[in-house]
This record gives structure tokens, C-alpha cells and sequence, in this order.
């Protein structure tokens, strides 16, 4: 397919009735996973990340004095330093907390810290190890608290690469898209956007890594009505043949580096190089989550080709996080738009 980015206006979002009731359902929830919106919803944050994209301007002060907390167990440079970025250029501010010597909820109960937070911030940003962290305080926290990444979900990342995908082939409804390696949190919540955006999905995993079974009952779930397809399978050879996306990840997740060494070995047939995209469509496109260990899982000539999208990708994580802090801090309501 011809690269076709959507065109938007500002009239989209104010004017369409459709847009304005996702808006208006989305305000003050939670995302700790994908699956917690539905197709529509999720098809308005998108359609909102290329609004604000394209005129970022209109948004300059869309949330204005607005506090954003971010509490991080695991390194990060994309998620925090986009955040950060999305709600200063809104107009708010973060503030960042480093919890990789202390989990959260070890000084303090997760209950007790919501309530002191939400009286003092309007957004909560969680990157952890347990995916149970953020469900609890989301369950205890009367603002909003995003997944920012756990050992179950990335829900940012997917919606950055979903954004992405829309970008270069107009719609992902139909689209073929492959993921290959370990199914682990990312690998997770593509599955579940594919499925919630209408996409084919194979997934390709070695034995003993596939997807989490409860995950794979959701996406099929899902699926089953928006008209998404999924496989999963062993041979990434198979995954990839006529793909329009090629995806990748790390073979070994942090908090599991102890398991590199044995993971190696399992893993070197789902590395993503040049045969095995030379599988995949014409136009197909590659994709990574970043950091890449490179000529590990994906080879140099790949990660740097023409066909990789993973800078724009990186770039992504902005725009479709602030369509996320607007749509869930109320900033498309009102007096959101400033010119």
C-alpha cells in the first residue's frame, strides 16, 4: 500500500459527534490495559495523536497548571522523556520519582499513596515490574493512572505503533501484521490493539514462549467483532511471508537478564534480517519497541534499512501520549483548543 497519512482538522474534533462521545467517555479513566478501551475509543486517541501531530499548536495550553506523576521501578529513555514532553507542551508538568531502589508500595501501601497523590496531581504514570501495582492503584486513585510498562502490558508503546502503521498505510484494517520472538508485555498489547483495529495477526514465537493464554482468549475475543484475524504458530518464516509489518522485541525483558544466556540459543532462528524480510510484502515495514540489541534479535542492515520505521515509531510515543493525557484529563472538552 501507498504511504497515506490521515488527514485532520481541528473542526474533526470539535464538530464530530462520534469523536466528542469517545472524548467525553474517556475522560477520567484509567489505561492499565489496552483491552480497558474499546474499538472505538481506541480509533479516537489515534485520531486524536494525529491531530496534535499535525497541529500541535492547537494544543499548546490544552492542560494548562495540569500535574502529571510518574513513578518508574525500570530504566527508561523513550517513556519518560516523552511524557515529559507531552505534558509540557499541553501546557502541564511532570514530576519524576525513581523507584529502581525501592518498588512501590514496599515504604508505603499503594492505597494509602493514591490517596495522598490525587490530591495533588491530576494524572498518574506507573512503569513496574507487577502488573497488580498499577491495577491497584488505579483501583484506590480517583485520577487517572496510565500503564507506562509492566511484565503483562505496554499499552503506550502499542498505541505509538498503531500510529505509526496509520501513518504509512492509511488504515490498519486488513493489515497483515507479524510479530516474531518472545511473547512477552509488548507482544501482549499489540495483540490486543491488532485485534481491537481490525488487523491480521500472527504471531511467531519459539515453544514455551507464546503469548499468555487469558491474552490470547481476550484478543480472540475481541476479534471475534471487529473481524481481526489471529495465528499463532512456531515458524517465523511462515509469520512472515506477505507481511505488512514485521515486528520484533528483546529475547530477554528486564528483570530477566539472568535468563540471556539460555535464551540465546532458542531464539537465534526468529532473529529478524534481511531473508527473512525479503518474506514479507514489498512495502512491509519494520518495526522494534527500541532498545535493540542489535545483530541479536535484528541485524544491523534491517534496524538501519529503508524498510525500518523505528525512529518514527520512538517519535510516535509522544504524539499518541499526549492524545492519551488530553482525551483522559479532560483537555478535548471545554476550552481545550488555543490558537
Amino acid at each position: 500500500m501507498a504511504t497515506k497519512i490521515l488527514e485532520l482538522n481541528t473542526t474533526v474534533a470539535r464538530e464530530d459527534p462520534a469523536f466528542s462521545s469517545m472524548a467525553a467517555s474517556l475522560e477520567g479513566r484509567d489505561l492499565c490495559s489496552i483491552a480497558d478501551f474499546s474499538s472505538d475509543e481506541l480509533a479516537a486517541v489515534l485520531q486524536l495523536a494525529h491531530l496534535v501531530k499535525a497541529r500541535p499548536q492547537d494544543f499548546r495550553w490544552a492542560l494548562d497548571a495540569k500535574q502529571l506523576i510518574m513513578f518508574f521501578e525500570k530504566a527508561s529513555l523513550r517513556t519518560r522523556v516523552t511524557f515529559e514532553t507531552a505534558i509540557n507542551t499541553l501546557g502541564g508538568s511532570a514530576i519524576f520519582v525513581d523507584q529502581t531502589q525501592s518498588p512501590l508500595g514496599e515504604r508505603e501501601s499503594l492505597a494509602d499513596m493514591a490517596r495522598n497523590l490525587e490530591r495533588w496531581v491530576s494524572l498518574l504514570v506507573l512503569r513496574t515490574y507487577s502488573h497488580e501495582t498499577i491495577t491497584e492503584m488505579a483501583e484506590y486513585a480517583t485520577v487517572p493512572v496510565i500503564n507506562a510498562l509492566s511484565d503483562l502490558e505496554h499499552p503506550c508503546q502499542a498505541l505509538a505503533d498503531f500510529l505509526t502503521l496509520e501513518e504509512r498505510f492509511g488504515s490498519v484494517r486488513g493489515l497483515n501484521f507479524t510479530y516474531v520472538g518472545d511473547g512477552n508485555n509488548v507482544c501482549h498489547s499489540l495483540l490486543l490493539t491488532a485485534a481491537q483495529l481490525g488487523a491480521h495477526c500472527r504471531i511467531a514465537t519459539p515453544k514455551h514462549y507464546a503469548p499468555q493464554g487469558a491474552i490470547v482468549a481476550r484478543a480472540e475475543a475481541i476479534a471475534a467483532t471487529t473481524g481481526a484475524t489471529l495465528a499463532l504458530m512456531n515458524d517465523p518464516i511462515e509469520a512472515a511471508t506477505g507481511a505488512d509489518a514485521i515486528y520484533t522485541d528483546v529475547c530477554t525483558s528486564m528483570g530477566s537478564e539472568h535468563e540471556a544466556m539460555k535464551r540465546a540459543p532458542i531464539f537465534k532462528p526468529y532473529q529478524v534480517n534481511e531473508a527473512l524480510m525479503a518474506r514479507a510484502s514489498a512495502d512491509a515495514v519494520f518495526m522494534h519497541c527500541l532498545p535493540a540489541h542489535r545483530n541479536a534479535e535484528v541485524t544491523d542492515a534491517v534496524l538501519d534499512g529503508p524498510q525500518s520505521v523505528v525512529f518514527e515509531q520512538a517519535e510516535n510515543r509522544m504524539h499518541a501520549q499526549k492524545a492519551l493525557l488530553l482525551l483522559l484529563a479532560g483537555g478535548v472538552t471545554g476550552q481545550a483548543f488555543h490558537k
